[in-house]
């Protein structure tokens, strides 16, 4: 998502009842509730800060060599101390950070930020931003163990930089052009975007876990900080309310929960000191916590009750995830008053991430979510709710991820996660296990289907997308089908390239990865898939037994009018003694309107390289992993070819190589009505 492209008009907020948060606490999530129930600043957050010296010190961590290395043993002991930071983990992150001590900080440039308007590129500014926080939460980290004054001397540097920054906002977001003419950034306006929401959280989380340590050697922090983080972020989100991401216009997505749990951690910590015209000194942190819960309750309310996620699942890390971890925190700064028990659909947008697993590091990925994603995602978000709500197949999923003797976190997903993380035992200790690879998924709100042959067989998995061409981080793809096999993508959804300012513009859908022609669906007389919410399924049956899984859909209104088809009728079929996967594309379509009508083709891009290619069939040798698969159809119904593309886009190579391979099934003189099958056989 981004900012629209000129300034909006506050919307008029929608008359919509109370959501599931608001409807489980009532009056208590009122400021004047709040007032009275709300954790002191120091204790309102749920980790013991750096004084809790039995959490936060290893054995002897503060006498270090020279070097800074903390003996193995000695880490070994603290990992077994009950309620201590895992030793396996702080280690870790100490060698990153003494690697840091006597180098440049990163440095985010001007020209950086301005690149944004200039090129597009976004990329290089966020990689400096990025790196300078990175390297900000492995000192935090290092001077909440040791509490050495060169530790508390790199955090302070840190800190300081980032209130020294002109702006906490990512570039792509920042509507200074639109509102000021600027390409950069208007410091006397700032824009509440991810990325300050970001910062003004983990300045929270410093504060909270060494505050004392670093008033003591360097007086006046606290001060400068608060003033930061209300400048930028509590002061914005209370003077504004056309905020695009608060959902007032009816569309709520990830921004809301991203943004509003860091700006409750924020004001928890720092809410205290705001005032001035907006507030009243201690009772506007209340305020701040009750309007926040407020607007996340939008976004709660939205949550289909199969706990599907339209932006897929490397969406559900920067979404639904963050709704868990704001409710975490919420519950602990009231006591428990506001409890999270009883609060619908949570249990099911818990068990989402673990449904759309296919095998190994491969998810089912939709819209701009990789079918791979990295390595640092804050499993112990999964894993700690999965325990909560008693869904095993969370528990498993994020089990599947932990290694014995490796760390349990790291930096990368934020210093909030990485506290949370090394000082949940649960987490820290949880043994290898593997993951649950449900038969059967069928998310009605997305009409999303994947099945397998048997639960924990990922011999063949079908996966099948319906839903529509608007929703959020949207790719034209109504119609999609995924095969895996062995739990590795061979007929794949090629994902999201890196995002520039053409990703989120009126010139969206030029980028070829977005595009319908790049997904496993038809063309119909040379007319690819509009976009928009009204381009979407019809008549959708799901279907499944002991034999087969099945998912029909009618297409025929993602198509526009010139492509004359009144019908095309899409059935995708699991076999599930066989291993094998049909698809039948079944047409009505009207007479052509003239000669210059284009041909009716059916893609299927394919991961790995095609060994063979004959009339009527197609061999496959998958990515590593997949082995062998074999498609095949009536020779005398299409025409094949292969085409190549070149993956230049980083994204997109680290997921599936230097290419992919777009199979074209080209339909022979298709008759006005008319089918056509093609089959998809698994090798050992």
């Amino acid at each position: 998502m981004t900012t629209p492209s000129a300034p909006p008009a506050p919307p008029s907020p929608r008359a919509t009842p109370p959501g599931p948060l608001l409807r489980a606490w009532g009056a208590a999530a009122g400021t004047g509730a709040l007032r009275g129930l709300l954790r002191p600043p120091h204790l309102a957050l749920p980790v013991p800060s750096a004084a809790e010296r039995a959490v936060w010190r290893l054995p002897d961590a503060g006498d270090t060599d020279d070097t800074g290395d903390v003996d193995d043993a000695e880490g070994a002991e603290g990992a077994e101390r009950p309620g201590a930071a895992d030793a396996t983990t702080v280690r870790a992150v100490l060698a990153r950070a003494r690697g840091d001590l006597g180098t440049p900080w990163p440095q985010p440039t001007a020209s950086g930020f301005a690149r944004y308007w200039r090129d597009g590129d976004r990329v290089g500014y966020e990689t400096a931003v990025f790196a300078r926080q990175h390297r900000l939460s492995r000192a935090v980290l290092a001077a909440a163990v040791t509490l050495e004054d060169r530790w508390l001397d790199e955090v302070l540097d840190g800190v300081v930089l980032l209130c020294e920054q002109s702006t906490w906002c990512w570039p792509a977001h920042d509507d200074t052009r639109t509102r000021h003419g600027s390409v950069l950034p208007t410091v006397t306006d700032p824009y509440l975007d991810l990325g300050a929401g970001e910062v003004a959280a983990q300045l929270a989380w410093t504060l909270h876990l060494l505050g004392e340590a670093l008033e003591e050697r360097s007086p006046g922090l606290r001060t400068r900080v608060g003033h930061e983080v209300r400048t930028r972020v509590l002061d914005p989100y209370r003077a504004r309310r056309d905020w695009h991401w608060l959902g007032l216009d009816g569309d709520v997505h990830n921004w809301n929960p991203w943004i509003l749990g860091n700006v409750v951690t924020a004001a928890l910590v720092l809410g205290d000191d705001l005032g001035d015209d907006l507030g009243d000194g201690p009772g506007a942190r209340a305020e701040v916590v009750s309007s926040a819960i407020a607007d996340v309750d939008r976004y709660a309310a939205s949550l289909p009750a199969d706990g599907a996620i339209d932006e897929g699942f490397g969406y559900w890390w920067n979404g639904a995830a963050r709704l868990l971890e704001l409710l975490e925190v919420l519950e602990h700064a009231t006591g428990g008053a506001l409890g999270a028990t009883g609060i619908d659909p949570l249990r099911e947008v818990v068990a989402f991430p673990h449904r759309m697993h296919l095998g190994g590091p491969w998810y089912l990925n939709l819209a701009d979510a990789p079918a791979r994603p990295g390595g640092d995602l804050p499993w112990e978000v999964l894993h700690r709710w999965g325990r909560r709500l008693d869904v095993p197949g969370a528990v498993a999923l994020a089990a599947s991820h932990r290694a014995a003797g490796r760390p349990a976190a790291t930096e990368a997903p934020g210093l909030g996660r990485l506290l949370r993380a090394v000082t949940d035992p649960a987490w820290c200790t949880v043994q290898p296990a593997p993951p649950p690879l449900e038969r059967d998924v069928w998310l009605p709100s997305t009409q999303v289907l994947l099945a397998r042959p048997a639960a924990g067989d990922s011999r063949v998995v079908l996966a099948v997308k319906g839903g529509h061409n608007g929703e959020h981080h949207n790719h034209d793809d109504v119609g999609e089908v995924v095969v895996a096999a062995h739990g590795v993508p061979v007929l794949v959804d090629p994902g999201r390239p890196t995002y520039t300012a053409v990703t989120f513009g009126p010139d969206r859908y030029t980028l070829w990865p977005l595009q319908s022609g790049w997904h496993n669906v038809p063309v119909v007389r040379g007319h690819e898939q509009l976009p928009g919410r009204d381009r979407a399924a019809s008549h959708v049956v799901a279907a499944a037994d002991d034999g087969t899984a099945s998912l029909g859909l009618e297409l025929s209104g993602t198509y526009p009018g010139g492509s004359g088809v009144e019908s095309w009728r899409r059935t995708a079929v699991l076999h599930r003694a066989e291993g094998r996967v049909r698809v039948t594309d079944a047409w009505r379509l009207r007479p052509r309107a003239g000669e210059d009508a284009g041909p009716t083709r059916l893609h299927w891009v394919v991961a790995g390289e095609v060994t063979s290619l004959e009339p009527g069939r197609a061999v496959v040798s998958g990515l590593r992993g997949a082995g062998t698969v074999v498609l095949h159809w009536e020779a005398a119904a299409a025409r094949a070819r292969l085409e190549e593309r070149a993956l230049d886009d980083p994204l997109l190579a680290d997921v599936w190589g230097d290419r992919l391979l777009r199979l074209v099934l080209e339909l022979t003189d298709p008759p006005p009505a008319g089918s056509f099958d093609l089959h998809v056989e698994v090798g050992p």
